[in-house]
């Protein structure tokens, strides 16, 4: 919380020990953007790319370009020159001190949606201990429709069981407008928008640790904490919106 500092995680898909490997520029490439510039995100760094660490997810395991952000760009791509996305990267609050929450509740779990799916299927794997579920749906955020399904999440909801839909796909985010999105959402199941199931499930695991209520929960995760989901455009006047006001803005 309130980070300031940049923290570069990265890899290699070849060992250094090759001759022919990725790793010797992926940590040159760190180290250059970790040691010049100031962003404070804890970010990957991977085939000339800098990617915000909790957008990330791993698409390849043979590519060199191993982790791509389906919802979100680079915060730095290295060419010839090095370009900074400066209005991507994430401006923590500074009010308040640096802080790391250690306690994590482990009592979490994803369960992808198939074809089929059945109520018992719901029913078993929400046993306990499970405290928080994401629900790994098709699309947009659909799921099956059928009453036996939609009763089932309904029941561990009731249960105090937190479950947040997440789509199955790489790109794009869960739409509560839709028809199938609203019944989900009328059987207690929250919106995850366009956050990743990997950040989902850490999100879900930091504040259950936390002494708050389901309600409050709920509500934590629709938010922007770190970065990790895209918030809502609230319709607004801005200079910032178009050049040519922005240019007249300068001038005046």
């Amino acid at each position: 919380k309130n980070l300031q500092k940049t923290v570069i995680i990265t890899g290699s898909q070849i060992p250094l020990t090759e001759l022919r490997n990725d790793g010797l520029d992926n940590l040159l490439g760190a180290l250059i953007i970790a040691g010049n510039y100031e962003i404070p995100e804890v970010a990957i760094y991977f085939n000339n790319n800098l990617l915000r660490g909790n957008r990330v997810t791993k698409v390849s395991a043979s590519e060199l370009g191993a982790f791509q952000s389906g919802n979100y760009p680079p915060l730095v791509k290295v060419g010839i020159d090095i370009q900074v996305n400066w209005n991507a990267i994430f401006s923590p609050a500074t009010s308040t001190a640096f802080s790391i929450q250690k306690e994590m509740n482990p009592h979490i779990g994803t369960l992808r949606v198939f074809p089929g799916i059945s109520k018992e299927t719901i029913y078993n794997f929400a046993k306990h201990p499970l405290k928080g579920l994401v629900l790994h749906t098709y699309g947009a955020g659909n799921a099956p429709t059928n009453p036996d399904f939609l009763e089932a999440l309904k029941y561990v909801t009731d249960s105090g069981i937190i479950i947040i839909n997440c789509t199955q796909c790489f790109q794009g985010n869960v739409e509560a407008h839709y028809e199938t999105g609203k019944i989900l959402g009328d059987a207690g199941v929250i919106g995850g928008s366009d956050m990743t199931v990997e950040a989902a499930l850490c999100k879900l695991s930091y504040l259950l640790a936390q002494n708050l209520t389901a309600a409050e929960i709920k509500q934590e995760m629709t938010k922007n904490l770190r970065g990790e989901l895209s918030e809502p455009r609230k319709t607004k006047f801005s200079f910032k919106d178009k050049d040519f006001i922005k240019s007249v803005a300068e001038v005046l």
